[in-house]
């Protein structure tokens, strides 16, 4: 063969296994919009950043736990308390008596703190949630979110390993659906080294049939 019908060739099948690959890796990665009954959201949540993606558990799964991203409080210093939600979705099946997740989903997440263990409702979906968020301050550390409660369809409460800065506001309204199947998050970006950083201010959360 002449080298260089041979050199092209070796090209297009470089370029064409990257593409394979690319192609492969987008499909697996993001999670695909979901049709939801309702929109659950709370009044406190603060101002600062901006919404995420929305995100939903595979069809015919939905959020039966959860777990939280969370800076520990310190002292002189630049706190952030709640900094990401993740919720474990589970088959239908699963969800009379959970095991295992069958996968899992995040919105928007903040730059700090760690993931706390995984909170499970012992039976059912997550349906609902409460927020406890620290009110703006002019003078002093804002924290902005701090933790998160959730109700289980068989009425558990679970309430997440978050800081206690803040109050508790009011539920979200009842919604339609089975169960809790999508999130997004309003996230703060890092506010530089003179800045007040917040990370996660609000929440919101999908249901469906």
């Amino acid at each position: 063969m002449h080298p260089f019908f041979s050199i092209a060739f070796s090209l297009l099948a470089i370029i064409g296994l990257h593409v394979s690959v690319q192609s492969t890796g987008g499909a697996s990665e993001a999670n695909t919009e979901r049709y939801f009954v309702s929109t659950l959201t709370v009044s406190n949540g603060m101002k600062w950043g901006s919404w995420g993606l929305r995100e939903f558990c595979p069809t015919g799964t939905y959020a039966a736990g959860f777990s939280l991203m969370v800076e520990k409080n310190k002292f002189f210093w630049d706190n952030t308390a709640l900094n990401g939600i993740r919720l474990y979705c589970v088959s239908q099946t699963k969800g009379l008596t959970v095991l295992s997740e069958d996968s899992s989903i995040q919105s928007g997440v903040g730059s700090w703190g760690k993931w706390t263990d995984i909170k499970w409702c012992p039976s059912g979906f997550l349906t609902a949630f409460q927020l406890r968020v620290e009110s703006a301050k002019e003078i002093g550390d804002n924290t902005a979110a701090n933790n998160i409660r959730f109700n289980c369809s068989r009425g558990t409460v679970l309430e997440g390993e978050g800081t206690d800065q803040g109050e508790w506001g009011e539920w979200s309204p009842p919604g339609l659906g089975r169960g809790i199947c999508g999130i997004r998050t309003k996230i703060e970006e890092k506010q530089g080294f003179t800045g007040d950083d917040t990370a996660l201010n609000d929440v919101r959360m999908f249901r469906c049939d």
